[in-house]
């Protein structure tokens, strides 16, 4: 892995991790951020809030999956546009989805392909890194 993928993967899992933070008052305590081609998916664990897991405990957890649902259908505008920011591509399409037990979630960024090919860009651009590169972003509970 190159300097410029870790560094672009740490920095992803950075953003999602405060985007998640920023809208549920509590992020994951970890990330792992893998970039392939023309997708980046972050990996979270340790996600729901203290009254998420209250919930879950007592045979809630369709309600917990909604609530969440709920919040990345409002943070998907953020986390694209810091994603984009970051990549320097456009992304076309974003998938997220959570899990009760153990508690994970996943962000699924596709990136536009025709950044990719053919457009002369050097090697350090992130639009030509090779697939299942990635660099986990560990963020501390505080």
């Amino acid at each position: 892995m190159t300097p410029v993928e870790g560094q672009l993967s740490a920095a992803i899992s950075a953003a999602v991790v405060g985007c998640t933070r920023e809208y549920t008052g509590r992020g994951p305590t970890k990330a792992r951020t893998t970039i392939g081609r023309d997708v980046i998916v972050t990996t979270l664990q340790d996600t729901l809030t203290k009254g998420e897991r209250s919930l879950a405990n007592r045979g809630k957890g369709d309600m917990v999956t909604d609530i969440r649902r709920c919040f990345q259908t409002t943070m998907r505008d953020d986390l694209v546009g810091r994603v984009e920011e970051l990549a320097g591509r456009k992304v076309i399409a974003f998938m997220s989805d959570n899990h009760i037990d153990p508690d994970m979630a996943v962000e699924i960024f596709v990136l536009d392909p025709s950044n990719s090919d053919g457009d002369g860009s050097g090697p350090d651009d992130p639009a030509n890194m090779e697939p299942a590169r990635s660099v986990v972003h560990e963020s501390r509970r505080r």
